[in-house]
Order: structure tokens, then C-alpha cells, then sequence
């Protein structure tokens, strides 16, 4: 019987539970025991927070990568989000993948004005100093490397701080950083 997992995964940590580099890196092992076999759904970059699936069963991992299911994020970025850059990234910028420039799917994107208790306060990122900051929500239904990241630094406003929120209807919850939660019946009309 297959077992399946949320993960608010924190920062500095990897979406992997083997790292064959010398330099030690934070993985997922060191947050919970999980069974032999887990692997993680999709990723999250070492720097990004936030709702991490994880599973021992294969077919739900292709299930959930594919392009129809919906991963949205809370972007903290540096700088005032205007209506003008939403509408940009709701139809579509130009970033760069392998050496290639692309030009993003349609996604949602809006404002954000009240953050969840899930998000937290997170890491220091910067004081007030250093200019404002604002918050935004990006759904997408691809996942190319560092794409959010990459989509608000094309409208001007680099990504400080990013946290998946919900894959699919599966939201964070109210997990805590590093909080690891079994979802015993876990089937792909959950998502």
C-alpha cells in the first residue's frame, strides 16, 4: 500500500533525499522519517518554501507533474506590484530555459494584500530600508527551472521570497515550516 505525504518544505532545503556532491546540503530526510521509496512530486528550489507532495507511489508523481494541474505561489517581491506587470505575466513574458528563450503560458497572477498564517514570517529577507516589497500570486500549469522567479524578474520585480501555496485543491494548510502531514487516502481526484 502506497503512502503519501504534505510537506511545508522550508527554506534551504532540497527536494531530494540523496545529494552525491561533497558540500553537505539540507535535505528531506532530515525533516521526517519517511518510508524507503518516498520521492518527491515535482520540486521546489532550495531557496523556495512551501507545499511539497511527496509519495511512494510513481503513477501519482506523473499525474501530478502533468500540465493540467494547477501549482500556485505567493511571490514576495522587491518592490510595488503594479496592475501593469499582472497583466504582463497573466498573458505571458520572455525568460530564458536551457539557452532558449520562451515565452510563458497564460497563467493567473494577482495582487496580494493578506498573506495566509501558513506563510509565516519566514526568513529576514531585508528591512524597510532597502525600498518596499510587495506580494504576489502566480498559478501556473507548467513548471519549467526557477520559472516564477524568472517571470517577475522580466516584469521588473525580483522574486525576494517564494512560497508554493497549493498543487491542484491541496493547499498548505496550516503547516508550519518543516511540518510534515500523511494524507492516508490520498487519490488523484484530490488533486
Amino acid at each position: 500500500m502506497h503512502r503519501h505525504f504534505l510537506l511545508h518544505k522550508p527554506h534551504g532545503y532540497l527536494s531530494q533525499f540523496i545529494y552525491e556532491k561533497k558540500r553537505h546540503k539540507k535535505l528531506l530526510g532530515e525533516l521526517h522519517a519517511f518510508p524507503e521509496g518516498t520521492m518527491a512530486i515535482g520540486r521546489l528550489d532550495e531557496d523556495s518554501e512551501g507545499l511539497l507532495l511527496l509519495t511512494t507511489d510513481g503513477m501519482m508523481s506523473e499525474i501530478v507533474r502533468s500540465k493540467t494541474v494547477e501549482k500556485e505561489y505567493f511571490a514576495q517581491v522587491d518592490g510595488l506590484v503594479t496592475e501593469e506587470a499582472i497583466a504582463q505575466l497573466k498573458n505571458g513574458v520572455e525568460i530564458g530555459f536551457k539557452g532558449i528563450r520562451y515565452t510563458t503560458k497564460k497563467c493567473e497572477a494577482r495582487i496580494v494584500t493578506d498573506l495566509p498564517d501558513c506563510i509565516g514570517e519566514g526568513r529576514r529577507i531585508r528591512d524597510a530600508r532597502h525600498g518596499p516589497t510587495s506580494w504576489l500570486s502566480i498559478t501556473l500549469t507548467e513548471g519549467k527551472f526557477r520559472q516564477v522567479r524568472k517571470m517577475t524578474a522580466a516584469v521588473g520585480l525580483p522574486t525576494l521570497r517564494l512560497v508554493r501555496i497549493r498543487v491542484g485543491t491541496i493547499t498548505l494548510q496550516n503547516l508550519k515550516a518543516g511540518e510534515v502531514l500523511e494524507v492516508p487516502d490520498f487519490q488523484t481526484d484530490d488533486i
